[in-house]
Formats: C-alpha cells, structure tokens, sequence
C-alpha cells in the first residue's frame, strides 16, 4: 500500500488544478493567487486554473472545497478570516480545523486604515479626533462581517474608545469601490488591493496594522507609532486541502507551493504589493499555527463584545 501512495503522489498531478479564492477578483487573496498561478503550473506541469467563490466570509469557497474530492486537485487559497469566523458565527457549514486540512501559510499582510481625500482627517490622530467629537457619525467599510477588516477596525474600536459604524460589503473589493467614489469616508482592507490607490493618490493612507511599516511605502506609519500603541492586527494567506487528503499529496502541494513562493521573481512581486513571504516549514506547522489563530480570535471577539451572526 505504501508503495501505491508513494507512486500516486511521484505522478500528481496528471490533470489540471483548481486553486479557489473564497472572495472577489482583485481583493488580496486574488491578488496572491493570480500572482502564484503561473510559477505553479510551471512546476506542476499541469495548468493551475483560479476560481473565485466569493460570499459569505469567505464560507461559501471553504464549504466548496471542504466538499471536494479530496484528491488534491481542489485547493483553497484561505486568509486569516477562516479563523476569526467561527467566533462570529453561531452556525457554520464547514469547519476549518476539521474539515479542511492545512498545507502552509504562505505570506502574512499588514492591512491599511485608509480615507477619501474628501475626509477631513489629514492623518490618524485627527481621524481620532473628529471621531470622538462625533460618535457614531463616521462610517467605515470593510469586507463580509467577521473578515480580516471588519475585525482589525472592531479592535481598533475598542482599543481607541471610538465608535464608527461598519458599512458590511460582500467582498472588501466591493467596499473599496464605494470608497473611491467617496460614498463611504474611511475603509480598513487589504494592503494588497488598497495600495495602489495610496500611491496614485486616489486614497490618503493613516497607517498601517503591522508594528513594523512595510519597505515598499516606508512613508506609511503603522498605527501602533500614529497614535494606538501596541496595535497590531495581520492578514495572512495560506493553501487547504480537503481534510483526508493523502500526506504524500499534501506533501507535493507544499513542496510547489513553497518553491513558488521561494523564486525571485514572485517573492518580488509580492513583496513589491505589500507582502512578506512567510513559508511554513511544515504542513503540521501551519496546522498548529491555525488552531491558535481560532483560539486567538475568540478571545478577541469576546473581550471587543463583538456579536454573533
């Protein structure tokens, strides 16, 4: 039998891969996977085809490939918010520790605290300040409830003392579409998508979430010296595969994967978009980093008194 399994995962793949984004074209975990697809089907020798299935928190792309033939050929491309939501959902159709299994992380991004030019906060300490004069006035957009976004703005909420009221979009693609019209004032999303806009001047960034600024916009301060010390709150992506997955297929995954994201020129782009390539060394590792990100996140959505959908 072991010789069967070696000699399976030796010919994987044979066929073309499905690599899902649970989210919209253009937001973070798009941009990730588009800029890794290419290098993959090189080193697979087998077309790496994105899918978007997006909704939902990114619950209907996890359930759809929790679903799948666990046979490697369906991955999930997933972000940190597969671990906030089972504190912000009572029920959910899949669930990421049992029901998916990890293979590694692949980047971590710092989100952005972002305005419209026609905001009167020209930076994060005046944001401050017209908040608390006017509690409750502000609105700020964010992806699906319960996503990276709406969580780094919530504990941003309740670590500064201010109340601006969350505008729920499908996708945060979607919500930074209304914020570049001006329809909302202020949106917390991903580096990845929001930051050409920052460059192009279309958008006034306040700071970013890390505790270090990022070597592609040195200019931006994190929100931790901007005013909030201590605050930090980081997206990160990483690939799943359906739990019952053979170890010598999981192990082939991670072993492209991690060659992709280990070659120059995709390490550049990521980095050139905000991200820092960060390979778990093992798909146990991940597995263990995923069960304290869920733990993590519960505490938080309790102590912020964050409600359940």
């Amino acid at each position: 039998a072991a010789a069967v399994h070696g000699a399976l995962a030796q010919e994987f793949p044979t066929r073309p891969l499905r690599l899902v984004v649970p989210s919209s074209p253009g937001g973070g975990t798009d941009t990730t996977a588009r800029i890794l697809s290419p290098k993959l089907t090189e080193l697979f020798g087998q077309q790496v085809v994105v899918e978007n299935r997006p909704g939902a928190s990114t619950i209907i792309g996890m359930d759809a490939v929790a679903r799948s033939t666990p046979d490697g050929y369906t991955l999930l491309i997933g972000n940190s918010t597969m671990t906030i939501i089972p504190s912000t959902h009572r029920k959910l159709p899949v669930d990421p520790v049992k029901d998916l299994a990890a293979v590694l992380q692949l980047t971590e991004v710092p989100l952005i605290l972002v305005a419209h030019p026609s905001f009167p906060g020209k930076n994060f300490k005046e944001f401050l300040a017209i908040a608390r004069r006017q509690p409750g006035k502000i609105d700020y957009a964010a992806g699906a409830y319960g996503g990276s976004g709406h969580m780094a703005m919530e504990l941003l909420l309740h670590a500064a003392g201010i109340k601006v009221v969350y505008v729920p979009y499908k996708t945060g693609n979607v919500g930074l579409t209304d914020t570049l019209a001006g329809q909302v004032p202020v949106m917390m999303g991903s580096m990845l998508s929001i930051l050409p806009h920052v460059k192009s001047g279309r958008l006034r960034a306040y700071g970013v979430t890390g505790l270090q600024r990022i070597s592609t916009a040195p200019d931006i301060p994190t929100l931790s010296e901007a005013g909030l010390p201590g605050y930090r709150a980081i997206q990160w992506f990483g690939i799943f595969v359906p739990t019952g997955t053979s170890k010598e297929v999981i192990s082939r995954i991670h072993g492209a994967f991690s060659r992709a994201v280990g070659d120059s020129s995709v390490r550049k782009q990521l980095i050139s978009d905000g991200a820092e390539p960060h390979v778990s060394k093992s798909p146990e590792e991940f597995a263990a980093f995923v069960r304290n990100e869920v733990a993590k996140w519960a505490k938080v959505v309790k102590s912020a008194g964050i409600k359940q959908q």
